[in-house]
């Protein structure tokens, strides 16, 4: 049948049909989307305008977007449609949240999502990070450390949604300890005569694994150059860096001492050795108490072999041979070995001399640790006669005796002789054992005898 703006024309008046065909073509409403070309839909276009795509059609990379049309119309890029922007997970808006299609066929805004982004990263001291995308949404940063140092705290961190680190920022910290190497254990054997040895080495250096700096190294035990004694020393070097990391290195000092045994003090007698006794070089000498004579060899040495050169001493109790032909000849028996007090008496009837004997025989003990032997002469030659303790000496001996030692003849008298057959002291009269006494008591040699017999505990009570 045709349109109905066809039918309509035909049946309006001839005059009518002219005016209106007089009228210009209507080019349609702003925004509207009519056509001038379909005149035929002007009419219609008019209610119709708010449901005509109007505003270009929205877009967002990264969003989503949801419109709502007027009334429920159809098309949504109508005039006064609604639309809601949304932006994907990892991602921001920027703009407004709602967009408006407006009359001027624009949207109210304009919109972007972007990228989330994280706050940088701080940079680690002594480390660093890697990263695969950056600081955005999902990139993961790995920690690492310069060598030496320890990662403290999470490796792996991941921007999260809410524009946050999955943890905490990580630390590199000086954990390792400092590295030291100590010498090997060193060996020595102590020289001729000695207990200790000197022993060196170079001190160890210690090297920080981090950053090279060490704040202290301590050494325990003795330094490098001392003398060591025999026996086994620990040696310790501890090292510290500047994070109080500490390290430690340890080594053995052994020194050994070549001995060739202890010797045995002989009965009734003396030994005095030095260093140690029985190391290496070692000397030990003998002597004998009052009374007694060494028969043996007189000192000993340790040697190489580690064995004691000489002979085992003794001590025999001393025979004195009172058939020599001389005076000299009796003295040198006592040489070194023995002190004499000779006393000296015209007649046994003398008072001072009886008077002088009781005293020396109730001091018999300290004549004994003084090495004094008392020697008697007694009466005037041809009746002379000479004794020593229980040995009777032939007159002419005798008179040699007193001759040599310039000793009166028709006086009571007694001589003081030393080791080394030398006059010490002269009496004419009575002297009581006391005095003499504290008098040998100040000899040189007698002061030796003292410290070996107190070493010994021999004393006299009285």
């Amino acid at each position: 049948m045709g349109s109905p703006a066809l039918r309509l024309a035909l049946l309006l008046p001839p005059v009518l049909l002219l005016l209106l065909l007089s009228v210009p073509l209507s080019r349609g409403f702003p925004g509207s989307g009519d056509s001038p070309l379909e005149d035929d839909e002007v009419w219609y276009s008019h209610p119709r305008y708010k449901d005509t795509p109007w505003c270009s059609p929205i877009k967002v990379k990264y969003g989503d977007v949801y419109c709502r049309a007027p009334q429920g119309g159809y098309y949504k890029t109508a005039l006064g449609t609604r639309c809601d922007i949304r932006c994907r997970k990892g991602y921001e808006l920027h703009g407004s949240s709602q967009l408006i299609c407006q009359s001027n066929k624009r949207w109210s805004d304009k919109v972007i999502c972007k990228q989330k982004r994280c706050p940088t990263l701080s940079m680690p001291a002594n480390g660093g990070f890697k990263c695969v995308d950056g600081a955005y949404f999902n990139s993961r940063c790995e920690y690492y450390c310069s060598p030496g140092y320890t990662l403290k705290g999470e490796r792996t961190v991941t921007c999260m949604d809410n524009k946050a680190w999955s943890g905490r920022p990580a630390t590199c910290v000086d954990m390792e300890p400092p590295r030291i190497k100590c010498p090997s254990v060193k060996e020595r054997i102590a020289e001729p005569n000695k207990l200790t040895v000197r022993v060196s080495w170079e001190t160890p250096e210690g090297r920080d694994t981090a950053d090279g700096i060490l704040t202290d190294v301590i050494l325990k035990g003795l330094p490098p150059g001392s003398n060591f004694p025999e026996g086994d020393h620990k040696i310790q070097y501890t090292v510290y860096d500047r994070a109080e990391n500490k390290g430690t290195c340890k080594f053995l000092v052994k020194v050994r001492v070549r001995r060739c045994g202890k010797l045995n003090v002989p009965e009734n007698g003396y030994m005095k050795c030095s260093s140690d006794g029985d190391n290496y070089g070692a000397t030990c000498e003998f002597s004998c108490i009052g009374g007694y004579e060494l028969q043996g060899s007189p000192a000993r040495v340790c040697q190489s072999n580690l064995a004691w050169s000489g002979t085992e001493p003794t001590c025999a109790a001393m025979n004195v041979n009172v058939g020599v032909r001389t005076a000299a000849a009796l003295l040198d028996q006592f040489y070194e070995k023995r002190r004499l007090l000779i006393v000296s008496t015209p007649t046994a009837r003398n008072l001072l001399y009886r008077l002088q004997l009781g005293m020396l025989q109730q001091a018999q003990c300290g004549l004994d640790l003084r090495h004094i032997t008392v020697v008697e002469l007694v009466g005037v030659f041809p009746t002379l006669i000479g004794r020593i303790g229980t040995k009777i000496m032939p007159p002419a001996l005798a008179l040699q005796l007193r001759l040599l030692l310039r000793i009166p003849l028709y006086s009571f008298s007694m001589v003081l002789v030393d080791k080394h057959g030398m006059d010490k002291e002269r009496y004419v009269s009575l002297v009581m054992p006391v005095a003499l006494f504290n008098l040998v008591d100040t000899f040189p040699v007698r002061k030796e005898e003292m410290v070996l017999q107190a070493e010994m505990g021999q004393t006299c009570n009285t």
